[in-house]
């Protein structure tokens, strides 16, 4: 493998080419590269399948298993929302305003590129397309470190997008791979500040924690999916189960899946047997609060780690609290900021839930399964920032740009 500092090097000289690059040649290279892609089909799909017999050597949990899973299907889902980005509209440039002061000057701000950004990912091998799209179009280069679960799909991707580009007549380093995928590379590549311009982890707690940690270069955390939902007196209780199940069940090792449900002891007695049934009939296995365990026929009792851990598998924790005070409270002690639910018909409890729950996402009797970049009509997403600072939420386009000022004079000098 080449140093990191070379790849560093390679990757500013290309950023400094694709700051030559309008918004036509962007999307023309994001187009080909997507048909590349579906044109690799089979290739990468012999790559995923040594992934996923050595994951499964590795007995890994069958819910990582699927966010490792490449089919036919997920290979088209991830070639369209590369053409989907190609069709948004481009930041780079975009003056946000401009405006003339008393002395004739005429100041703006316009969307530049960050330059150079790097990523920290786990066992997704749609994160390498998903992220070279969003840096490109924004008009950075980007260095990616994948995890060694995915490492043999990472590499057929990243490695068609440099040949298609390559034969474009263009800088393959737009995209560059790292392929030691040792602890020690990782801590060295957080520390390359000389090139990097920004790192952003995504994937479990400790990675990110890690990186927040020890990285010199700045971050932006992607955070992990504590997610919670509160069944409020007021809920319509069989639309409460249907929700409830969506967000558990559909990618359970995803970010977004629903973790706890918090239900109001008002009404526990006539919707938790209804839950119930219908997680038994999911397989989805329960950790209960002590006053909720008597309605499971399996639920292991709750412990105080469980309230703060992100499953990301079939399972899920179940707690009966006094009202919206208490699930507010607990939501605000245990949750990790990324998305939460209230389930009510209550106009009041939802604005309070709104209001008062802080976190980034947060939604009124819908799943939280929709926090997602292409859900919120940004088209793939590099990942769900819980930090405040510069972005929050799915991170599209606009979060992967900075800005300068910009300013128009007539031989003005400063008194």
């Amino acid at each position: 493998m080449e140093t990191l500092q070379l790849m560093g090097q390679k990757a500013k000289a290309a950023s400094k080419e694709l700051l030559r690059l309008g918004t036509k040649e962007k999307n023309e290279i994001l187009i080909t590269c997507s048909k590349a892609l579906l044109q690799g089909t089979d290739r990468i799909l012999d790559a995923n399948r040594l992934d996923l017999g050595a994951a499964r050597k590795k007995n890994m949990k069958e819910a990582l298993i699927d966010r490792l899973l490449l089919t036919d299907e997920r290979i088209k889902v991830i070639a369209s929302a590369m053409v989907d980005v190609s069709k948004l509209e481009d930041p780079v440039s975009e003056t946000e305003y401009l405006k003339e002061m008393p002395n004739g000057l005429k100041i703006g701000k316009k969307r530049v590129p960050m330059g150079v950004i790097g990523m920290i990912y786990e066992s997704r091998p749609n994160v390498t397309a998903d992220a070279f799209s969003l840096c490109f179009k924004a008009g950075s280069a980007c260095i990616l470190k994948g995890g060694s679960d995915a490492f043999n799909s990472n590499l057929a991707i990243a490695d068609t997008f440099r040949a298609t580009i390559s034969k474009m007549g263009c800088n393959p380093d737009f995209i560059q791979l790292i392929t030691d995928t040792s602890r020690e590379v990782t801590e060295e590549f957080m520390k390359l500040s000389e090139y990097l311009d920004l790192l952003i982890p995504r994937g479990g707690s400790s990675l990110i924690q890690s990186v927040v940690k020890n990285a010199t270069v700045p971050v932006i955390e992607t955070g992990t999916g504590n997610c919670h939902m509160f069944i409020d007196e007021s809920a319509d209780l069989a639309r409460a189960v249907e929700i409830v199940i969506n967000a558990k069940i559909t990618r359970p090792g995803t970010c977004n899946s629903l973790e706890k449900v918090l239900v109001h002891e008002k009404i526990a007695a006539e919707f938790l047997p209804n839950l119930a049934k219908s997680l038994k009939n999911h397989n989805v296995s329960v950790r209960a609060c002590e006053s909720s365990i008597r309605y499971f026929e399996s639920a292991s009792p709750a412990t105080e780690d469980d309230w703060y851990l992100e499953f990301l598998d079939m399972i899920i924790g179940v707690k009966i609290v006094s009202g919206i005070d208490e699930a507010i409270s607990h939501i605000e002690k245990y949750s990790s900021h990324h998305s939460e639910a209230i389930i009510t018909e209550s106009y009041t409890n939802s604005q309070r839930f709104l209001n008062e729950i802080d976190s980034a996402a947060v939604y009124v009797n819908a799943s939280t399964r929709f926090t997602d970049g292409f859900e919120f009509g940004f088209g793939a997403e590099i990942g769900i920032s819980t930090q405040k600072m510069h972005a929050r939420g799915p991170m599209g386009l606009k979060e992967l740009t900075s800005s300068k000022f910009i300013i128009y004079g007539s031989g003005q000098i400063r008194e």
